[in-house]
């Protein structure tokens, strides 16, 4: 994977209904040459699916929680993950270290369906010896996409840091300019 595919991968997470057209003419390649290394990374399996982002709010999912679940024994871990898998109102579960054994990530109507959610199937799977719920007032950054044009370069030399110029240079790939123009004295913002 080189830098080209990294920006058609930022590209493709930002909107993945651009048009390889579109794509080949910010990239600067040919649209064939574009729709070839969207096939390579499809058949690698670097590209997963096509979603659509929804707003929860709009399909009367108000209710945004984290929950962190304890399970008693790592002989558990199966029965508890196939049946969090078969739950839809929990989007993400991860197994984590630390004192929780899983966070869940949940989205519910309200929180007679979050109590509802806990008591009637979280807290009822097997080997599940505690649950500790933190509700979501608001959110200050819900992002799905995993940045892929960060050069090598700067990735290996310091380590998971990025410096600020290419922060800023990612921040430029396929979005508007959003700087301000200079203000004099006497304006406010």
């Amino acid at each position: 994977m080189d830098a080209i595919d990294r920006q058609i991968l930022d590209l493709l997470q930002r909107d993945a209904r651009i048009t390889q057209q579109e794509i080949a003419k910010r990239v600067r390649l040919s649209q064939p040459s574009v729709a070839d290394r969207i096939r390579k990374l499809e058949d690698s399996a670097v590209i997963t699916s096509y979603v659509a982002r929804v707003d929860p709010q709009q399909l009367g999912k108000d209710i945004t929680a984290f929950i962190g679940v304890s399970v008693g024994h790592p002989r558990y871990f199966d029965e508890f993950a196939k049946k969090v898998a078969s739950l839809p109102d929990i989007l993400e579960c991860h197994r984590v270290a630390g004192i929780d054994s899983y966070i869940i990530k949940v989205r519910t109507d309200n929180t007679r369906a979050l109590d509802r959610l806990l008591v009637e199937e979280i807290r009822t799977i097997p080997g599940v010896t505690r649950t500790n719920t933190t509700l979501v007032l608001s959110s200050i950054k819900e992002e799905t996409a995993v940045l892929a044009s960060i050069p090598e370069e700067p990735r290996k030399a310091a380590g998971r840091s990025t410096p600020s110029s290419s922060r800023e240079s990612l921040a430029k790939v396929g979005t508007k300019s959003t700087a301000r123009a200079p203000q004099k004295k006497d304006e406010r913002p």
